[in-house]
């Protein structure tokens, strides 16, 4: 039975870090690959980053670029997302999703599996 499971969460000021984790059952990250997508209040949720399964290439979305960092820990099959530099704007709910066809994307349609999501809120 596939699982995601999101944890590490939580409130930050403006200018911290926070690393969220995304915990994987029933099938092998290294083949699927894992996308971190969120989603505020009132907009509709956009993909944030992506590891491919298959060869490691990492993507992230423009506003990302250079704060925040996808990796993973194969032997606990577990993907981490570490954000840096945290804005108000990033405030969300983050999931963790696998790709329908081990490949990554930031269409939501694309993804067959998902989390039940973590909270991230950056605020003074």
């Amino acid at each position: 039975q596939v699982q995601l499971v999101e944890s590490g969460g939580g409130l930050v000021q403006p200018g911290g870090s926070l690393r969220i984790s995304c915990a994987a059952s029933g099938f092998t990250l290294d083949d699927y690959g894992i996308g971190w997508f969120r989603q505020a209040p009132g907009k509709e949720r956009e993909g944030v980053s992506c590891i491919s399964g298959a060869d490691g290439r990492t993507f992230y979305r423009d506003s990302v670029k250079g704060r925040f960092t996808i990796s993973r820990d194969n032997a606990k099959n577990t993907m981490y997302l570490q954000m840096n530099s945290l804005k108000p704007e990033d405030t969300a709910v983050y999931y963790c999703a696998r790709p329908t066809y081990s490949r990554c994307s930031y269409l939501a349609s694309e993804y067959d599996y998902w989390g039940q999501g973590t909270q991230v809120t950056v605020s003074s």
